[in-house]
């Protein structure tokens, strides 16, 4: 969709960055819609009153703006507070309306948005499938148990609402994003290269890992092609046990990765939220490969060395 119009939520995390610069170089007409569109500017670097156009709204506080909506191609909806924090009652409401309440509040700005953009994708996450050992999920899987879960579905739920509206609907489950700026590998890094990293819990869980190049490549496919719609798992082809990532992580830093982090050092840290660290889910993404999604980076080793070359 070179030089279409796109409506972009959560730009300022760390996909929407890396979505907004792949939109940009694309020649996309970009609109912005941020709680802070002065903090969203400074993250995003851009140049105050130029292009891309922001506007403000509060996911959780009301309608999104129709004319931010009017007259755009598709809108790419990555909004919602951080998951990876202790889930206190408020860290879990704050979590759940941002992306529950947040998608509704989206859908309401689109049922008045003339004329209405064709194409919603909407972020999820692997989390909507709950712990599964060793099955192998793909997307025709039942959602798991467990808040985040619950969360994962309901937030499906209401993206798929823009279906009736006429609009082509694709729900992008996002594994564990693989880059040293933020996100789960993040906060890995400065343990890991102190010689103090190691597998969690046992390490047999796996980690159902994908980079960010290819993260930004399944959303801008679903974008592109009307074959897409439904869920799509963003994960790698091959996840990998939680021992394995360790150590090949530990090798390409030139660090031991043995030293063991047991399950109630998770809990202590991070509390029920700790859950998804010790579980794991093994997802494989059957609907990217069959729609003929070519991986950037298919392999662990690889992708790693990559992520940490952008460090």
């Amino acid at each position: 969709m070179s030089g279409s119009r796109v409506t972009v939520t959560g730009a300022s995390g760390l996909i929407g960055r890396a979505l907004v610069s792949s939109l940009r170089a694309r020649g996309c007409e970009l609109t912005i819609l941020s709680r802070d569109p002065d903090r969203a500017r400074a993250s995003l670097g851009l140049d105050r009153g130029g292009s891309p156009e922001l506007a403000r709204w509060e996911p959780a506080g009301g309608p999104a703006p129709a004319q931010a909506l009017s007259g755009r191609d598709a809108v790419l909806h990555l909004a919602g507070a951080p998951v990876a924090q202790r889930w206190s009652a408020k860290a879990k409401r704050a979590i759940r309306d941002s992306r529950v309440l947040g998608t509704a509040n989206l859908i309401e700005g689109l049922r008045e948005a003339e004329p209405r953009p064709s194409t919603l994708v909407s972020s999820s996450a692997i989390g909507y499938y709950g712990a599964h050992g060793e099955e192998p999920l793909d997307e025709d899987s039942p959602a798991g148990e467990g808040f985040l879960a619950q969360v994962c579905a309901d937030w499906e739920a209401e993206a798929a609402r823009a279906s009736v509206l006429g609009m082509r609907v694709v729900q992008v489950r996002t594994g564990v994003v693989l880059d040293a700026g933020g996100g789960a590998l993040g906060k890995m890094l400065p343990p890991f290269r102190l010689g103090l990293g190691g597998p969690v819990a046992g390490g047999g869980q796996y980690i159902s890992w994908i980079h960010t190049d290819d993260v930004v490549g399944v959303m801008l496919a679903a974008l592109d092609s009307e074959s897409w719609s439904g869920p799509v798992n963003a994960t790698a082809p091959q996840p990998v046990s939680n021992r394995e990532f360790s150590l090949t992580l530990g090798r390409l830093l030139r660090r031991p990765a043995r030293a063991p982090v047991p399950a109630f050092a998770m809990r202590l840290l991070f509390g029920e939220m700790s859950g998804i660290i010790t579980s794991g889910a093994r997802v494989v993404p059957a609907k990217p490969l069959v729609l003929g999604y070519e991986f950037l980076h298919p392999t662990l080793e690889e992708a790693l060395r990559s992520a940490l070359a952008r460090a």
